[in-house]
């Protein structure tokens, strides 16, 4: 049994794949279920991946510099749609700028060193928070 699904994707016109190729493999090892949506997705189709995909977590890979324009639109487009994921962004992203990216709502940033045993645990308690979730309100509908 998969330990919980996570997207992993390129958003904007960022070509860089190295690092967001060695935490879909990081995570798949470590027994995730990983789609990996590839290079110059928009922050619409990622909303609606995770929405279609059931995804527990969206890994927003960006390199670009448009890191708080871009994740912003995700989570707009998430919110629209009703994703109920939980957003991970990686790149090279400064201090004050991730402390504004947790502020939208991301559940963590990771930069340039991050451990991939970081990184899971990031997305085991993504998946932790968002299972604990559904069975609240199961029980509250039930």
């Amino acid at each position: 049994m998969s330990r919980g699904k996570v997207i992993i994707c390129k958003v904007g016109l960022d070509g860089h794949t190295t690092g967001a190729a060695v935490v879909a493999s990081g995570l798949r090892d470590a027994g995730f279920t990983v789609v990996n949506l590839g290079t110059r997705v928009t922050p619409e189709q990622v909303a609606m991946a995770a929405v279609q995909e059931d995804a527990d977590a969206v890994g927003l890979s960006i390199l670009s510099g448009a890191h708080l324009s871009l994740t912003r639109r995700v989570i707009d487009a998430g919110s629209t749609l009703g994703m109920s994921s939980a957003v991970l962004v990686g790149g090279t992203i400064a201090d004050d700028d991730a402390r504004v990216l947790k502020d939208m709502g991301v559940s963590a940033v990771f930069g340039p060193g991050s451990s991939i045993a970081d990184i899971v645990a990031a997305a085991d308690a993504c998946v932790t928070r968002r299972r604990a979730a559904r069975e609240a309100e199961a029980e509250s509908q039930g």
